[in-house]
């Protein structure tokens, strides 16, 4: 397959190019497909993304430690979605970019930070999660209380954002709207984040350590984790005792949110290595450009694509493994069908309630305030709202077992 202007958006080494490489904009389908696949990006994109951190805003209660990380993905989601889609994606519309400097610099800056943001995020929601199951911090959380833990993850999130830019300076300082000329004519324009005046070794060098810091090294620091967090819990399963099964509860509901959180590793995992794989090699491998031919040009643009799809499949993923988020997400997007409920209840994404049992990462108060036949109250106390208070680490839930107990109310599902 003839190449030129479709390799112009970051893979071209060359300012001057043979006229008989070039192939117009029109016959090519990418000139179609791409357009559309990213009109469908940005609108599921914005709507979960947006609802995401809606249902965070709204829901003092949903602000414990493993949601603060997934909210920290959906803002540097909505980063590249608002940032880099809507100009991206006329890369394969028009055949230079004509959007000027300015954007093309916030472009490839917000596409570097969002990436990054992204990978660390997961590195340190896998984190988190080898620590609330493997537990060997069970002292820190339990004795200094969840307000600590929060304000931690908040200090990490935060921490996590500063690197991401720092790691997207080169990309602020030398993108630029590059020229590609035939004959000393120009043919057409691109955004490039490599300076030629920084030499043929710059574009090697910094599409090595991007997969490095962006890729490799994270994933291979969550798959020591999630080797780790499974060695645990086949260890826990085969000795522990019948008496502890409280603990086999929770240790159950950790392992949910774990599974949820590895799936959304191994979808950035596959959304960016086909992206990682080309430019490694077309930049790496001397003969690339001889060799470039249909199988790595479709590689080149599925890994395009699959690296902003990324963006928008968070909340699917989250809506398909969480039913809490799930029962949230269609009461922000439905809001005007969904009659209002009787009952407030405050609750997060990952809660997991079951014989009394909660998760560590829950710390809720719950206030159950329902009129006429659905009331909640006590025999001698009429007209006063029953108030129960869950505690952490997966103790039992002592206002429901006295509830219970004197028959106020049905035991917790």
């Amino acid at each position: 397959m003839k190449r030129a202007a479709d390799m112009a958006n970051n893979i071209s080494t060359n300012n001057t190019l043979s006229i008989n490489d070039y192939y117009d904009y029109a016959d090519r389908p990418e000139t179609y497909i791409v357009p559309a696949l990213f009109a469908i990006i940005f609108v599921i994109g914005m709507i979960g993304n947006v609802t995401l951190v809606l249902i965070f805003i709204r829901n003092k209660q949903m602000r414990n430690v493993p949601n603060i990380y997934i909210i920290n993905l959906a803002l540097g989601d909505l980063l590249v979605i608002i940032s880099c889609v809507p100009f991206t994606s006329t890369v394969y519309t028009f055949p230079s970019w004509p959007y000027g400097l300015a954007v093309c610099k916030v472009s490839e800056t917000a596409k570097d930070v969002s990436i990054g943001v992204s990978v660390f995020t997961l590195t340190a929601l896998s984190a988190d999660r080898y620590f609330a199951i493997v537990n060997p911090m069970r002292k820190l959380h339990a004795s200094t209380g969840g307000r600590f833990a929060t304000r931690f993850t908040l200090t990490v999130a935060a921490a996590i954002w500063a690197a991401a830019a720092a790691c997207a300076v080169p990309a602020a300082r030398f993108s630029y709207v590059r020229q590609f000329r035939v004959h000393n004519v120009t043919l057409f324009e691109a955004c490039y984040p490599f300076s030629e005046h920084l030499g043929p070794t710059y574009p090697k060098l910094m599409v090595t350590v991007k997969f490095l810091v962006y890729y490799a090294v994270p994933l291979a620091v969550i798959a020591c984790f999630y080797v780790l967090i499974a060695r645990y819990l086949m260890h826990t399963t085969n000795n522990m005792p019948g008496e502890l099964q409280g603990q086999i509860r929770q240790v159950r509901a950790r392992k949910k949110v774990a599974k949820a959180v590895l799936a959304f590793v191994l979808m950035f995992a596959i959304c960016f290595l086909p992206h990682h794989i080309f430019m490694l090699w077309f930049y790496n491998y001397p003969k690339s450009t001889d060799e470039y031919n249909t199988f790595w040009h479709v590689l080149r643009i599925v890994g395009f694509c699959l690296s902003f799809i990324n963006s928008c499949i968070n909340p699917i993923a989250l809506y398909l493994v969480s039913g809490t988020f799930r029962k949230h997400f269609d009461k922000q997007l439905f809001w005007w069908c969904i009659e209002s409920p009787t009952a407030t209840t405050e609750s997060n994404l990952f809660v997991i309630k079951k014989n009394g049992i909660v998760s560590r990462d829950i710390k809720i108060t719950e206030s159950i305030t329902l009129p006429s036949m659905h009331t909640v109250t006590n025999k001698n106390r009429s007209n006063k709202t029953f108030t129960m208070i869950t505690n952490i680490e997966g103790q039992n839930i002592k206002g429901i077992q006295q509830g219970v107990k004197k028959g106020w109310m049905p035991p917790p599902i």
